[in-house]
């Protein structure tokens, strides 16, 4: 159904353009509104850097980008990644056909199985509630840690939450 491949250069219009959805962007820690140069300078950086992996989530079927999800800021010696993920496809976010769910397994696998990753983590504010539902019910992350007052949204600051997977979690499952 879905399949992950490098995020290329002419990823770069569609990327920034999902995550300039409003909607989608007070989930994120960079919340200003991107510029092709923001884009063009992420891409560079994360392109050569060897601590980050992004990936453009497609439809198999058809080759259509549905959205991105990547393993960033690896620490190779305690062997964590920060999760990245959203579907940009129909400003779904999380969506309910299933792309969610499968990409989510896919780049879990990838980074316990071909990274030898010990721990992916993300950072979720407490009102991403969508998200933070499917990744601790669907896959099992545990909040691991609450950040109070870390995010300011709409005129008012909200708590964010650390979730994580642990590899042994993850393969007794």
């Amino acid at each position: 159904m879905v399949g992950l491949r490098a995020v290329e250069k002419e990823d770069l219009v569609l990327l920034r353009d999902w995550r300039n959805i409003p909607q989608f962007r007070k989930h994120f820690r960079e919340h200003k509104e991107l510029s092709m140069a923001n884009q063009e300078a992420w891409y560079s950086r994360t392109a050569n850097n060897p601590n980050d992996f992004m990936f453009i989530i497609e439809r198999l079927e058809d080759k259509v980008p549905l959205g991105a999800c990547g393993l960033l800021y690896i620490s190779w010696i305690i062997r964590s990644a920060d999760y990245s993920f959203y579907i940009g496809h129909n400003e779904a976010y999380i969506d309910d056909q299933g792309y969610a769910e499968e990409a989510t397994s896919l780049l879990i696998q990838y980074g316990f199985n071909n990274l030898n990753l010990n721990k992916i983590w993300m950072e979720l504010y407490e009102f991403d509630k969508k998200k933070y539902d499917f990744f601790t019910s669907k896959f099992g992350f545990q909040k691991e840690a609450l950040l109070r007052q870390n995010c300011f949204e709409d005129g008012r600051y909200y708590d964010s939450y650390i979730i994580s997977l642990l590899k042994q979690d993850y393969v007794s499952k």
